[in-house]
């Protein structure tokens, strides 16, 4: 059942009143943006429930440059607002994360230029239309919507720094906007060149294709990065061939599936019917790929690469810059319209992940001005690629119940751990018929910390029947994290105070090169000294301490049998005291918050927090337990060490 006729006829007025864009676009200097509803139809199967029915849509967007300036790397928000998920976009790809289609958009969606990514003027192109706008034609599904309804966006703006969209003028089935350079906006990184400037993220990646042939290209990855508190570990790194390309051998790192079966039932043998596949690497459309192992780094035939083959070890900058950087070469295979040596595309939708770090959002390659290297023969002269892309991507806060590392709060003047949060890490992998996903964690006695989530049961009951509490026969389910770290409060005077932070490894992968990072809110100036660990205090982000181990210390190790196989298993242990002054800050309480860390990272991702602090009416023992236990802790930390 299509609904594109009646709707037209139903809302013919409106569309008499919609013929006023051209005459809009006319006076818009700047960059000119249209969405346009096109019609929906009800998909099977047919409810009665109107908010779970759903209808397949088509609509368009265009964007027009008709301002004075070249937009180069167009990118656009559209506020889809009716849980649509994106079938397919032409012309177009999305950025930021979203993936492959079919994509959900319900919360918006930004659109990059493929395979045009730059606008160019009027005035340049002699008002040749194919090279000034661009058209996207969207499908579609979107849901709970009634039969005469038009489904329209929020809002559609232009999303390149110093643009604003001020006024968006709805029509029945139709809206536009009219974007303009903001007068009061300063250019970074400017750039004379013929290509956009280069942009500074988290994470940078750099695709420099360094020779080109007839049908084929050599192109140099390189992975830098710039913030502090990102690193990976085992990183993978994966992204999209759009026209059907494929890697015929690498050098620096590899591809997780070595396989070429793909090319000889896909386009590629098509198109290449007496091409070799046998020797080709791999021909997936999204390849997986990972970086080599130090000991393929004098590799001849794989290796001799700088800066590669670390096991996927990118450390953060403030450890090591030398190590903070990765470089990979491939040599890429290409198929017919697209042989010419002049014809280069890089891949799109790129995205990095690690075994535990950030989770990221990634932007589209932008063309940027040709990458200069030293001359390979130590000569005082520059080499040039022949074309360079630039891919951003930007650390993003966890979701709710996906993190990859959760906190514990305790304190010397209470025997209650709080714990982690219910599922703080997801609970996909856990049968919730047992546990509850959404009940609140319960308070824990302190040693329950010290073993796994599974054997925490007896200790639980226990310990709710020694506070005459009453709990359900469903308990709340772990934080299933595979890092926890626990932040202990152990000392509060009048000069100063003290804590203790370890981290756990519930893992079967050990960590090298770890780090661990703690922002506060009025403690941070107070920050002194470091035990076991190396600290620094950041510039950026604000009041953090950057933590990691000392020299010889650097392996997180994984989780480990028991002594006996009745025993828990034992998790890797790294703990140190961390020493804070209270002079010249205004009031501290510790106890009432100051004294916990309001974030906390684990090798780049950020960790979920418990929500309250230790009680101080929980404690049940002594003022000299306290100070027992205390130094029991300490002699327990000094061996730990050495162990």
């Amino acid at each position: 059942m299509c609904y594109g006729d009646d709707l037209a006829d139903d809302y013919a007025d409106d569309d008499e009143k919609a013929s006023s864009p051209p005459p809009a676009q006319m006076n818009c200097n700047g960059v000119f943006l249209t969405y346009a509803f096109t019609e929906r139809t009800k998909e099977l199967p047919y409810l009665k429930n109107v908010s779970a029915q759903s209808w397949a849509f088509k609509s368009s967007a265009t964007i027009v440059n008709t301002g004075l300036q070249v937009v180069k790397g167009w990118k656009i928000f559209i506020g889809f607002q009716h849980r649509e998920i994106l079938v397919s976009a032409n012309n177009a790809v999305l950025v930021d994360g979203a993936g492959d289609f079919p994509a959900n958009v319900s919360k918006g969606a930004t659109l990059a230029g493929y395979p045009t990514a730059d606008l160019e003027t009027s005035v340049d192109t002699a008002a040749d239309y194919t090279k000034m706008s661009v058209q996207i034609d969207f499908t579609g599904t979107m849901f709970g919507m009634k039969e005469k309804a038009i489904p329209l966006p929020k809002s559609i703006r232009l999303v390149n720094d110093g643009w604003k969209c001020p006024k968006l003028t709805k029509y029945s089935t139709y809206m536009y906007s009219c974007c303009r350079l903001d007068p009061k906006y300063k250019k970074k990184n400017a750039n004379s060149g013929k290509y956009a400037a280069k942009q500074y993220g988290d994470v940078n990646f750099m695709y420099d294709v360094l020779k080109s042939y007839e049908g084929s290209y050599q192109a140099q990855v390189t992975i830098d990065n710039n913030n502090p508190l990102s690193c990976f570990d085992n990183w993978n790194l994966t992204w999209e061939w759009m026209r059907g390309e494929f890697i015929y051998s690498m050098r620096g790192a590899y591809t997780r599936k070595i396989d070429y079966s793909e090319c000889i039932f896909g386009l590629q043998g098509q198109y290449l019917s007496g091409f070799d596949f046998s020797q080709a690497m791999n021909c997936q459309k999204n390849p997986v790929i990972s970086d080599l192992p130090l000991k393929r780094a004098n590799d001849s035939n794989v290796g001799l690469i700088p800066y590669c083959c670390r096991d996927g070890s990118i450390l953060s900058p403030v450890m090591d810059k030398s190590k903070a950087r990765s470089i990979f070469q491939l040599r890429v295979y290409k198929i017919p319209p697209d042989v010419s040596k002049t014809i280069l595309y890089p891949p799109q939708n790129w995205n990095i992940t690690s075994l535990v770090s950030a989770q990221y959002k990634c932007g589209p390659p932008t063309r940027v001005d040709p990458t200069s290297f030293p001359d390979a023969d130590g000569l005082d002269a520059q080499t040039y690629a022949v074309a360079s892309w630039q891919v951003v991507c930007n650390m993003t806060k966890p979701e709710k119940k996906h993190a990859k590392c959760c906190v514990s709060f305790t304190a010397y003047y209470s025997d209650a751990a709080v714990p982690c949060s219910t599922c703080a890490c997801g609970c996909d992998d856990i049968n919730t018929d047992k546990c509850n996903p959404d009940a609140k964690a319960l308070a824990l006695p302190t040693d329950a910390l010290l073993v796994p989530a599974e054997n925490r049961t007896l200790k639980i009951k226990a310990y709710a029947a020694l506070k005459h509490k009453q709990i359900s026969k469903r308990l709340p389910c772990p934080d299933n994290c595979g890092v926890s770290v626990n932040w202990h409060l152990i000392s509060d005077h009048k000069g100063g105070w003290t804590a203790r932070m370890t981290l756990f490894n519930w893992g079967d992968t050990p960590f090298k090169d770890w780090f661990a990072a703690v922002q506060f809110k009025k403690a941070f100036a107070g920050y002194s000294d470091v035990y076991s660990f190396n600290a620094t205090k950041l510039s950026s982000p604000k009041n953090t301490i950057f933590i990691h181990s000392l020299k010889g210390l650097e392996y997180l190790v994984a989780e480990v049998n028991g002594s006996s196989s009745s025993k828990p298993r034992v998790p890797g242990k790294q703990q140190s005291v961390i020493g804070f002054t209270k002079k010249n800050i205004v009031g501290l309480n510790v106890k009432k918050g100051d004294g916990f860390p309001s974030k906390v990272f684990f090798n780049g991702a950020e960790c979920a927090l418990p929500g309250s602090f230790p009680n101080a009416a929980t404690t049940s023992v002594s003022s000299m337990a306290v100070v027992f236990l205390s130094v029991v802790t300490s002699l327990l930390m000094m061996t730990d060490r050495f162990l």
